[in-house]
Order: structure tokens, then sequence, then C-alpha cells
């Protein structure tokens, strides 16, 4: 019985970058639309922005919008993915705080757990890493080992 868990294990832990490649997708295509819907009319969300008592609604309105967009392209590609995870989950606290809260928990009521489960994966990231399939991993690591 303990050789057919050693087994197991030796083969979930060559799948682990699976899991981490199905994270930065799916927080990838979280981002995407919020994204796409700010570029279209930037000035329409500065004024909700402005609407919401947040400080600087305009240039704020642009860091989000560009930190949503880096952060697709970037998670996509796995690339300089616990760098840009910060930022973004600074964007979700901003969510939190200013939208989702007061609506309580639940996403069918516009609640904060959809923000929350998009924290939580990119702490996930920023502890793990981008994973083996990401350019993170194929231009960092392998430099890394070359260095050692």
């Amino acid at each position: 019985m303990i050789k057919i868990l050693k087994k197991l294990e030796l083969l979930l832990n060559k799948l682990q970058d699976v899991p981490l490649l199905a994270i930065r997708l799916a927080l990838a295509y979280g981002f995407y639309e919020p994204a796409m819907k700010k570029l279209q009319d930037i000035h329409a969300i500065g004024d909700w922005f402005a609407s919401l008592n947040i400080p600087a609604p305009y240039f704020q309105a642009y860091l989000a919008t560009g930190t949503e967009i880096l952060g697709v392209i970037l998670l996509t590609l796995g690339l300089f993915t616990r760098i840009i995870s910060f930022p973004l989950i600074i964007t979700m606290i901003v969510a939190i705080v200013t939208v989702h809260w007061e609506n309580g928990f639940s996403s069918g009521d516009n609640g904060f757990e959809i923000p929350l489960y998009y924290i939580i994966m990119l702490i996930t990231l920023i502890c793990f890493g981008s994973g083996r399939i990401s350019l993170d991993h194929l231009l960092f690591r392998k430099n890394a080992k070359a260095s050692d």
C-alpha cells in the first residue's frame, strides 16, 4: 500500500504545474472582460470612481484598467506572475471595499465572493510561482541553473 501511495505521489507531483496553469488562465479570463469594459469608456469609469469617492478617480481608472490589461497578458504568458499578482490583489481589495462588501459574501448578490477567490488564487501564484508551463520558467529557471 505504501508503494502505491509513493507512486501516486510521484505522479501527482509531475502534474502540479497543470493547476497553476489553470489558475493563471482562469484569472486572465476573469480580468479580461472587466478590463475591456473599462477600456471602452475610461471616462465613464472615472466618473463612476468619483461617485464612489475614490481619490483621483480618473487616474485610478487608468491605473486599474492598465493593471487588469497587463494582468491578463502576463498571467496568460506566465511572465512576471508573482510581480503582477501584487497589484492585482490591491485592485481586488479596492473592489471589495468600494463595491462588493456592502452586498455581503454571495456572488449572486454582487458580493465579495469572486474577488476573494481571485485574491486566494493570486496568493497561490505568489507562493508557488507560475509553474513550469510558463515563460517565467522558460526564461528564468534555465538562467538560474546556468549560474549555479
